[in-house]
């Protein structure tokens, strides 16, 4: 089944496949202060979607399953240098590129020490929300304009991608505040987050390294090296 007709059946129609307005990415650090909780609203819109009926963890595979059994299964296929495709035999990027094994096997160990608090925590996840993928319209109201990494997982990770595309917006900040505001319980926010984002973050930056987009891998870099410590200031 097409990927879009799938989520579009599972969402019971509630969300818009093909949306009209205006690329996210276009709007001004101040027209984010004044919209962000319409991005949060849309996340936790679709984070409530029932998915009862599937099983499993990951990105959704050609035949619209998750195809892990548990979140580590997940994350430990993700860096496997063994899989198909264009990631296999990545690990030769040590040599070659930015990426470095002794920073990638610090973050690893970081989001290994996190994933026991995200096991469990199933959730109908856009996992692309690079605000270059979502559109805005005259409203307000924000839409995905791209499911093509849809899958279950934790819904925090939508939220980590809005931070690691643009940390100085300051996501997990405002939704630390929008979660108290609206009365809603996010169970071991911090650590939650940061194996999201760190996960997330280090595959991001495999990317940008096998492409040699030096100005991104610094990017990403910095976001990761710098969170931990915002999410402290905010938890303690």
């Amino acid at each position: 089944m097409n990927r879009d007709i799938f989520i579009k059946n599972l969402t019971v129609d509630k969300i818009e496949m093909s949306p009209k307005g205006r690329c996210a990415n276009e709007l001004s650090v101040e027209e984010f202060e004044k919209n962000y909780e319409h991005f949060f609203d849309m996340i936790f819109e679709i984070a409530a979607v029932d998915i009862s009926s599937l099983a499993g963890y990951g990105e959704f595979d050609e035949d619209n399953k998750a195809p892990f059994a548990t979140f580590e299964e997940f994350v430990w296929e993700t860096f496997n240098e063994n899989q198909e495709g264009y990631w296999h035999n990545w690990t030769q990027m040590f040599e070659t590129t930015f990426l470095k094994k002794d920073y990638f096997d610090s973050i690893y160990a970081k989001i290994m020490q996190y994933e026991p608090y995200c096991e469990g925590q199933r959730f109908l996840a856009n996992n692309n929300t690079f605000f270059v993928n979502m559109i805005v319209d005259d409203a307000g109201k924000v839409y995905c304009a791209d499911w093509g990494r849809a899958g279950i997982m934790d819904f925090l990770m939508d939220f980590a991608i809005l931070d690691l595309n643009k940390p100085y917006l300051l996501v997990p900040e405002k939704l630390y505040a929008y979660a108290v505001k609206k009365n809603i319980e996010i169970k071991n926010f911090r650590e939650r987050f940061l194996c999201m984002a760190y996960f997330k973050g280090l595959h991001t930056l495999m990317w940008h390294s096998s492409i040699d987009d030096i100005e991104s891998c610094e990017s990403i870099t910095k976001s990761i090296n710098e969170l931990e410590e915002r999410l402290n200031r905010l938890t303690k």
